[in-house]
Parts: C-alpha cells; structure tokens; sequence
C-alpha cells in the first residue's frame, strides 16, 4: 500500500505542474488570422499599391498591440501581401495562391481590371473581400462576401461632370480614357453626366496604361479647343500628359478622379501640376475630421511620408474585419459577412454601411486641387 501512495504521490507531482501548464497555454493560445493584400507594388503604380499596404499593416499593428477577443479567444492578424502589378492576369494568380493557402479575408485588389477577375477565385473559395475597386460591374457579380469599400464610377464621374458645369464654368470638354475598367467606367459615367448638364464634347480619345507619349491624341485634342481635358486612368499616365500638355500650348485644366489625386501626378509632371488639377476623391475630407488628422500624424510617423489616396481606406478595411468579427463573436468568413453586411463601422475614410449590393450607403465626393505639388482639399459634396 505504501508503494501506491508513492506512486500516486509522484503522478500527482508530476500532472499537476503539467496539467496547470497546459492550462496556461490554454488560456494564452490565440488564433492567427491571416489577411491577404492585392495591389500594385511594382510597375508604374507602385507608389500607389505601398501605400495602401502601409495603411493595411499600420492597422493590422494597433490591432494586434492592443489585443482582440473573438467569442472569449484572442485573435492575431497576419498580412499577406502579394504583388498584383495592376496585372489582370497577375491579379488573378495572386487570388489563386491566396485562396490555396487558405487565407480567408483579402483587401484588395486597388485597380478594378484585376479586382474583376481576381473577384471569381475569391468567391469561390468563400473569401471576404474588400476591394476599393471602382467599376459599377464589381458589385453586379452578385458575389455574397465582397464588399466596396470606396466610391464607385457612378458617384465620382458624375460629381465631376457637375463640377465641371456649375464650378469651373466649363463649356467644352475633351475626354481620355486609359482603356481599363476603371478608366472607361469613369469616363462613361462623366459623359453621361456631361450631357445632362449641357457641356459638349469636342474630342473623344483613349491611351493605355502603359503610354508615356501623348504626343498626338494631345495634338488632336488642342485642335478642338478645350476648356477642360477630363482623364481616366493613373496617376503614372496623368503626370507625362499634363507635362505634355503645357508643352504643346494647351491651357485646359486637367480633370480627374481619385486615381490622380495624389503627389505622383505632380512629380511626374514635373511640377506643373499647381493650379493645373483638379481631381476628385470618394469620401469625405479626412483632414477635416479628428479621426483623419489622427491617422495622416500615424501614418506619417510610420513611414516618413504622406499617405495617398487609399490608405484610410486599406486601413479601415483591417478595422472592419475585426470589429465584425468581435460582433459576429466568429472568425468565419460566412458569419463575418453576414455581419459586415447589416452592420455599420465609422471609420477614418468612411462610414461602412452597405447597400444590398454590397456598395456603400453614403459616399460623398471630396474636390482637390494642386498646390505646392500636393492635392489640397476645396470642398465635399
């Protein structure tokens, strides 16, 4: 009988550390959540894809130094980034290998040509995606778990097509477009407001997004005296055709949407850009509000910079994913979705509330001009 007691004596002395120690792990084990990223960090927007990486990781580092519970479980969130170089093709194999290593979440991708495609393998696989995409065909795909989470054509070419009539006074208007989905969609949308506000089109033309001379649609285009030269497309395209602009004598002002609306433009234009743009942002004017001084003086002290267009959007997109899945009490993309898409999240570049499309309820337009080589705010409506 002694030699029981012993050995039940050692067993106890030997579970109860390790069954105490367990516990312990128990209680400190969290789960990772993996959040995939899709932009352009190579090629000619580049710029434009680091900064909005750097959005998504600035939050994904407050969100894991102040901790997330989900249904009484920490959560950890990891970026995985990918290279989509505003590629279609490019993009869809990103979504591919996003989807076998079985991430859950992607935010992305920034360019509508790629979000398009790339779109079919991240419903397939069941994944919530976040994309500030801006063709009105992304939400049409009827795809259950994405989500816009920026403006879209529709509100941003119509905004500036009245703009263009009612502020700036303009009568006639040349038009170019880069020939991607987000060009043509922008360019669509202001031309069929144009009309309704009574501008003419003089001039009608289209580049890619790769061009860097615009020699003769630019030429074309003075022949018909423009007020105004409205552009679709990127900011690596709108800086050598301002700069070309000026040198071939024309004195229209260039008119573009959110994908020009950053220091790029002016840099590549080589420093003609003051005065000259005026450019069109979906959203209201962060630096007008609280929340947005405090993430411009964030993000400047992370990276040494100014954020560019999309940042805030990048960054509340990792903001929205966690409070969802806080108020679902699930990491599931299902229950997640289903949440994002009743719910309502104020962030620092919008308020995330969704129609039945997924698109945003409210987005209003912010109006920007250069100065001092940056685009400055003038209004929001």
């Amino acid at each position: 009988m002694k030699h029981v007691a012993l050995n039940t004596r050692l067993w106890a002395a030997v579970l109860v550390p390790a069954l105490l120690s367990a516990a312990s792990l128990a209680a400190d084990a969290q789960e990772v959540v993996k959040i995939g990223f899709s932009s352009p960090l190579s090629g000619p927007q580049a710029s434009s894809g680091t900064d909005n990486r750097d959005g998504l990781l600035l939050a994904v580092k407050e969100l894991n130094a102040k901790g997330v519970q989900v249904g009484g479980q920490k959560v950890s969130f990891d970026v995985v980034a990918e290279d989509d170089a505003g590629d279609p093709r490019q993009g869809v194999a990103v979504a591919q290998k996003l989807a076998d290593a079985k991430v859950r979440y992607v935010v992305g991708p920034y360019n509508s040509g790629v979000a398009i495609p790339a779109g079919r393998i991240y419903n397939e696989a069941g994944m919530v995606m976040l994309t500030v995409g801006s063709n009105p065909k992304l939400t049409e795909l009827g795809y259950p778990r994405l989500f816009r989470v920026g403006g879209n054509d529709v509100q941003v070419g119509t905004a500036m097509a009245v703009y263009a009539a009612k502020e700036m006074k303009v009568k006639n208007v040349a038009v170019v477009d880069d020939r991607t989905a987000y060009g043509q969609g922008l360019v669509a949308e202001f031309v069929a407001e144009a009309k309704r506000q009574g501008l003419n089109i003089v001039k009608q033309e289209f580049t890619t997004d790769k061009a860097t001379d615009f020699t003769a649609i630019l030429t074309a285009i003075r022949g018909a005296k423009p007020d105004a030269v409205v552009y679709g497309g990127y900011s690596a395209q709108s800086g050598p055709l301002l700069r070309q602009m000026v040198a071939l004598g024309l004195q229209a002002k260039l008119l573009g949407g959110d994908a020009i609306c950053d220091t790029e433009t002016s840099r590549l234009s080589g420093g003609v850009a003051d005065g000259r743009v005026i450019c069109m942002r979906a959203g209201g004017l962060i630096e007008k509000s609280e929340a947005g001084r405090a993430f411009i003086a964030k993000y400047k002290a992370a990276y040494q910079r100014d954020p560019l267009t999309y940042a805030a959007n990048f960054y509340d997109a990792a903001m929205l994913i966690a409070d969802a899945m806080q108020k679902a009490g699930s990491t599931d993309p299902g229950k997640v979705a289903d949440q994002i898409a009743k719910g309502s999240y104020k962030g620092v570049a919008a308020e995330y509330s969704f129609t039945a499309k997924h698109d945003l309820k409210s987005s209003p337009v912010s109006v920007y001009v250069f100065k001092g080589s940056q685009p400055t705010a003038l209004s929001s409506f």
